[in-house]
């Protein structure tokens, strides 16, 4: 009789650490969440569709506040748009400024990214994200290139690194993201709000005060889907 008793709190003493298991497994998945977000961002001649995945990982005791990391593909496209002189040691003083016209301006870009986000209940995310450091790449174009009242032609190429430094001080292509989401279902949500996308392009050659980087700088609205597996 001992024996079937002790064998009884045993298996009774097996299920419960089998069930704490699983529920610090379970409480644990619910920190944590995986979006793929699809977006569209629309300007005046300017469109810079993109795609992302971000782990992120809730804090506090309701998890309402999130903070994760995530990888995305840019890409930017425009019409007459106006580069202006980029390196931030130039950009403070007016008369250092210059500017290069492109026609047809295309950049494509990966990069890494953080992002900041608050859940407000089930349905609403208000959220946050900005690229990091990345790779631009894309063809090399002919522009106009005006200093002092003058013009010439210049051929330039994206500029390959990106780097978020702050401001003037980013180099390449930078795009953040101002974004609301509602929840459709416990997996897909519709995503709208604003991006701001600074991109970049180096000249071949050494132009005035020995610059050769140029940025353009446009705000846009901002549409696209999210998907979360593990929401």
């Amino acid at each position: 009789i001992k024996k079937t008793e002790n064998s009884s709190s045993l298996n009774i003493s097996k299920r419960k650490s089998y069930l704490g298991f699983g529920n610090t497994l379970f409480a644990q998945s619910n920190k944590t969440s995986n979006n793929f977000d699809l977006s569209i961002g629309v300007g005046s001649g300017v469109t810079s569709p993109s795609l992302a995945w971000t782990h992120n990982h809730g804090l506090g005791k309701k998890k309402n506040f999130k903070i994760g990391y995530g990888i995305r593909f840019n890409t930017f496209s425009g019409k007459n748009l106006e580069y202006s002189t980029a390196p931030a040691n130039l950009t403070a003083k007016p008369e250092t400024i210059d500017t290069f016209r492109v026609v047809s301006a295309k950049h494509n870009s990966i990069t890494a990214l953080i992002n900041l986000q608050y859940s407000f209940g089930k349905k609403l995310d208000v959220g946050f994200n900005i690229d990091v450091v990345g790779l631009d790449f894309g063809k090399t174009i002919t522009g106009t290139y005006i200093s002092a009242g003058k013009s010439t032609q210049q051929s330039a190429a994206p500029t390959k690194n990106n780097l978020l430094l702050m401001g003037d001080n980013d180099r390449g292509l930078v795009n953040s993201e101002f974004y609301l989401k509602y929840w459709i279902n416990s997996k897909m949500a519709i995503k709208a709000g604003a991006s701001y996308i600074f991109t970049e392009y180096t000249t071949q050659n050494k132009l005035a005060s020995n610059n050769d980087r140029f940025r353009n700088k446009s705000m846009i609205g901002l549409i696209g889907i999210s998907f979360s597996p593990s929401k």
